[in-house]
């Protein structure tokens, strides 16, 4: 297959937002913010067998690229207007590719977010690169450096399920004692199709301090919040939220919460809200700290003193990621 009959049969989409006046098809995309409008810009790549298992379904493999972009413009308060698509593929599979293609349109039907342009190339292995853009009103946005000491921390959701997921993937889907078939299933979805918090963090504009979002491990992430603001942080390991599958999971496995903690592939977002700030129970907040200028600059303690894992979060350079 030609690559422009590849492009032509599987994301050759009309646009659906009014900012976009063209798109797929052109030399470039033309995008026109409405007056007093930001442009958001972020990327991500993925490869098969670093970022995901090579046997991740393909419409499974489309959300998530797509998710874990919307998630970097969620951590900004943004809302999301479009994408560009680099795809490299060892093959052009039919059925691959008829399946992605459904599952990329769905998520991005879902998140508003239309596919506007990009490139496809033969690559020894499968490798996608998506850029989303999008929008702010004015110029508040949620920055990793604009926390205050004496912020309290808070994540959405729950912490870890993905990186219990990737234990079960890459063991083939055996199961610890006292995980259940739907537990597995469970994990396994918050790996393959994380939720980018897009209204929480649209939400949240104007009245959090300061965030990001949890990729690469909440150790690691809170490690570089606490960097850009030039603060410590305190933290209480018994609010971390988990879900009841991974504390089933740890009541057998204890030594797990070093990948609960530093696995990364969360897509929640990381808070630092003023101590004034009522908590809307629709934001789905937990408080797990406080920010504040006791020690050196990124020094995270544990509220009752106990040690924190020595592996902080995922790490793109090393052959195992730690």
């Amino acid at each position: 297959m030609q690559e422009f009959d590849l492009i032509h049969r599987y994301f050759d989409w009309r646009p659906s937002h009014p900012a976009v006046t063209l798109g797929v098809g052109d030399d470039a995309a033309i995008v026109a913010p409405r007056a007093g409008e930001s442009l958001v810009i972020a990327s991500d790549m993925l490869v098969a067998g670093r970022h995901f298992p090579s046997s991740t379904a393909p419409a499974a493999v489309a959300h998530k690229a797509l998710a874990v972009n919307l998630s970097d413009l969620a951590a900004m308060g943004a809302a999301p207007l479009g994408f560009t698509l680099s795809l490299g593929l060892p093959e052009t599979d039919a059925a691959w590719l008829e399946s992605f293609s459904t599952g990329l349109r769905a998520a991005a039907s879902r998140w508003g977010c239309d596919l506007i342009g990009g490139d496809t190339v033969r690559a020894p292995q499968l490798t996608l690169s998506i850029t989303v853009f999008g929008t702010l009103t004015g110029a508040r946005s949620i920055r990793r450096d604009g926390a205050q000491a004496g912020d309290r921390l808070a994540v959405t959701g729950t912490i870890g399920d993905a990186a219990l997921g990737l234990m079960l993937a890459l063991e083939n889907g055996r199961l610890p004692p006292g995980i259940t078939e739907a537990d597995r299933e469970m994990l396994l979805s918050r790996l393959d199709r994380p939720e980018p918090r897009l209204s929480v963090g649209q939400a949240l504009v104007g009245r959090a301090s300061g965030g990001l979002d949890v990729s690469d491990g909440l150790l690691q992430d809170l490690g570089h919040l606490l960097e850009a603001s030039g603060l410590a942080a305190e933290i209480d390991l018994d609010a971390i939220p988990l879900s009841p599958a991974a504390r089933r999971w740890l009541e057998v496995l204890p030594d797990d919460l070093d990948r609960v903690l530093a696995g990364g592939d969360d897509y929640e977002l990381l808070l630092a809200l003023p101590p004034e700030l009522p908590l809307d129970p629709a934001w789905g907040l937990t408080v797990i700290g406080r920010l504040d200028e006791a020690g050196p600059v990124g020094a995270i303690r544990e509220r009752a003193g106990r040690p924190l894992p020595g592996r902080r979060g995922y790490n793109h350079f090393n052959e195992d990621g730690a």
